[in-house]
């Protein structure tokens, strides 16, 4: 067997027990965790293709390729060369900037050769992918001093070690425009056409630089340059990867394969996705009981994508909780402390991850709401005229918007928590189409049909408000 078929082994033992036991939870977050640092040369050629699939979007030209690939490069004494790109658009690093990481990560623990290409070059050009509107290119001081930092924080999940350097400017440059107009002659104007962000823009009306529209250019010469059997990126750089496949046909290499990754949605479930600007980030600089709050503040349903971004489980140790949650053995809290300890691990260590989990019990699933202190107010005779949503996102600002106060109450997560006199707890969804009436109407109505009466707080999420007025 191999190392990680022993690993999941004992897990798997682990994860058929009760993880609300703070004992149960740390053994398991002491056996994954460890995984981070495991050694996966042993593992076959398929059985790589397979794990670094299972968290791909898209292996291309297909999983079946990189297998082979693998094969022939052990068959010739060494292994894939990987690539990523990072442009240093940002000083803090949040999590869905390492999800390309962790599965470079297993590649270079699968005794692959990885190099980061630091887009220092392209950085000052702005990638446009996915945006409305040209991104503000980057000063040499920004480059800089953005770059000063990313390594420090995203080494928990990397080994910065066993990694080639390389920045774009080497080759980019010193590149002439003879070279420029020879290599564009040999690429549609359609290929760069293609992507939707192009072609809303433009029919909006909206701005399009020349700079931008060769963005896709600049970055495949990077492929050429290295000629690398595979390019790992976002599911938002495909189109750009792609321009790296033909490129290399021009300069007559073979192409690279592409290994693309998910965009992992915020914490506030409002379906964006994780983005220091909308405030649904988690900072890799934040400290261990804030990382731990915020993982625990997600819609249940974000669990098993989160589980597979940011963990090092398998897929049978994650049907294996679905299958008890589903069954009714799991409770999904549990889980989600689970999933909070493991993010803690990987930044600051089991030790760090079990204290956390401590301090959330403490503060956070204590029976009362009234031991809370300082809880902010909802006066529904100053306010009870507006609806939910808009209380929510404009007097108690738990949201950043109606539509996404309105989409907390879809996906089951507002509601009524009335504390009785005997310290009992009744708790009372409201419907996406209650969030929508005005809160004088709909509170106390909810509360006639349950026929409950004592101290009435307003929850959204993990936040909550006492309510008087009723």
């Amino acid at each position: 067997m191999t190392r990680l078929g022993d690993s999941v082994q004992r897990a798997g033992e682990l994860l058929a027990q009760d993880l609300s036991s703070d004992r149960t939870a740390e053994r398991l977050l002491t056996e994954t965790g460890s995984r981070r640092y495991l050694d996966l040369s042993d593992l076959p050629a398929p059985e790589q293709a397979a794990l670094i699939a299972s968290r791909a979007v898209d292996v291309l030209p297909s999983e079946e390729r990189l297998a082979e690939t693998i094969e022939a490069r052990r068959a010739e004494g060494g292994g894939l060369h990987v690539k990523l790109g990072i442009d240093p658009t940002a000083a803090e690093v949040h999590l869905g900037h390492v999800v390309p990481m962790i599965i470079l990560s297993r590649f270079q623990r699968m005794g692959h050769r990885v190099t980061l290409i630091i887009g220092d070059f392209t950085a000052k050009i702005g990638d446009p992918s996915g945006r409305s509107a040209e991104r503000p290119p980057l000063t040499d001081a920004d480059i800089a001093r953005n770059l000063a930092g990313y390594q420090e924080q995203v080494k928990p999940f990397f080994d910065f070690e066993q990694v080639g350097f390389r920045h774009n400017s080497d080759w980019l440059g010193s590149f002439g425009f003879p070279e420029l107009v020879t290599l564009l002659a040999q690429v549609p104007a359609s290929a760069l056409l293609q992507r939707d962000d192009f072609r809303n823009r433009l029919a909006e009306g909206s701005g399009l630089t020349m700079s931008e529209l060769i963005y896709p250019v600049a970055m495949a010469l990077d492929s050429a340059e290295l000629d690398c059997d595979v390019e790992l990126g976002g599911i938002d750089q495909l189109l750009n990867m792609q321009m790296g496949r033909r490129v290399m046909e021009v300069y007559g290499q073979r192409p690279q394969m592409i290994v693309t990754m998910p965009l992992i949605e915020g914490t506030d479930g409002s379906g964006a996705k994780m983005s220091k600007s909308k405030g649904n980030a988690v900072a890799l600089t934040a400290a261990a009981d804030e990382v731990f709050g915020k993982v625990m503040s997600i819609p249940d349903r974000l669990m098993v994508p989160y589980l597979r971004a940011w963990t090092e489980w398998t897929d049978p140790e994650i049907e294996l909780v679905t299958a008890r949650m589903e069954a009714g053995t799991l409770h999904p809290m549990d889980l989600k402390r689970i999933l909070a300890g493991e993010v803690v691990t990987a930044l600051y260590g089991v030790a760090a991850a079990m204290t956390a989990r401590a301090g959330f019990s403490a503060r956070f699933s204590r029976r009362s709401f009234a031991e809370v202190e300082s809880l902010p107010v909802l006066s529904l005779t100053e306010h009870g005229a507006e609806g939910v949503t808009a209380i929510l996102a404009r007097v108690l600002e738990f949201a950043p918007s109606a539509s996404a106060a309105r989409r907390v109450a879809k996906q089951n997560g507002l509601r009524l928590v009335v504390e009785t006199a005997d310290a009992g707890q009744v708790t009372l969804v409201l419907t996406e189409a209650d969030a929508l009436r005005p809160a004088a109407e709909v509170l106390p109505e909810k509360l006639a049909e349950a026929g409950a009466s004592g101290t009435v707080y307003l929850k959204a999420g993990r936040r909550v408000a006492e309510v008087q007025g009723l």
